[in-house]
C-alpha cells in the first residue's frame, strides 16, 4: 500500500540529518555544551515527530483496513499494532 506521508517523512529526516551534521561541526568547533544540548534536543524531537507520523500513517492506512476486514486479518493487525506500540 502506498503511504502518502512517506515523502514528507523523508524530507523531515533529511532535514534532521543535515542538522545532525551541523551539530557534529559544532562539536568540532568546541561550541558550548548548552548550545550542543539544545541542538541535539531539536534533532531528537524532529526524529520523534517523523516516527510518530510514520506510525500514525501506518495505523490509518494499514491496520485500519485490516481490522475492517475482520477475522484472521484483524487478529494479525492487532498483533502488529501491539508490536508497533512499543515505539510510540
Amino acid at each position: 500500500m502506498k503511504h502518502t506521508s512517506h515523502p514528507d517523512i523523508i524530507v523531515r529526516l533529511k532535514r534532521a540529518e543535515g542538522h545532525l551534521r551541523s551539530i557534529i561541526a559544532m562539536i568540532e568547533a568546541e561550541r558550548s555544551c548548552l548550545e550542543l544540548a539544545q541542538q541535539l534536543h531539536a534533532v531528537e524531537n524532529a526524529v520523534g515527530n517523523a516516527k510518530r507520523e510514520l506510525i500514525h500513517d501506518h495505523i490509518d492506512h494499514c491496520l485500519e483496513g485490516a481490522v475492517t476486514g475482520g477475522g484472521a486479518r484483524a487478529k494479525s493487525a492487532l498483533k502488529e499494532f501491539k508490536a508497533l506500540s512499543k515505539y510510540l
